[in-house]
């Protein structure tokens, strides 16, 4: 079954690098790092405030615990917000591509070169992602 991953970290340094990593390990077959959010929360007895940004993950329930451990041992946090949730329909060959993606016996450790390159440069539009075999 196909998952998306909500997911929290302190910077969008560090979503990029957790997502860096994820995809390279085959964790992930995407991750969208969303951006700045307001967190209001409870921690330790007080009431908090923080500015996050927020990324999500597109996985296998057979990666998920691959991807939760990844997270962690990346993650700045002492608990790090890890939520999967079940997708539940979807374009089918979107869906086979995350399952394909993902599929990966032997995983390369996050600390390779992933390999990971971007089309956005900086203060430049970005040409939409295309993913292989699908139609634009």
């Amino acid at each position: 079954m196909a998952l998306l991953v909500y997911m929290t970290a302190a910077s969008p340094e560090e979503a990029r690098t957790i997502g860096d990593a994820l995809v390279a390990g085959r964790f992930a077959a995407c991750v969208n790092i969303l951006g700045p959010v307001q967190s209001l929360f409870r921690w330790k007895g007080a009431v908090q405030s923080e500015t996050e940004t927020a990324f999500i993950a597109k996985t296998t329930q057979e990666r998920l615990d691959g991807l939760t451990a990844e997270v962690r041992r990346l993650h700045s946090y002492e608990v790090p917000c890890i939520i999967a949730l079940p997708i539940l329909g979807g374009d089918a060959a979107f869906l086979d591509w995350i399952v394909s993606e993902t599929n990966d016996a032997s995983p390369r450790p996050s600390g390779e070169a992933s390999g990971v390159t971007s089309n956005v440069s900086s203060g430049a539009p970005s040409a939409p992602l295309t993913v292989p075999g699908k139609d634009t």
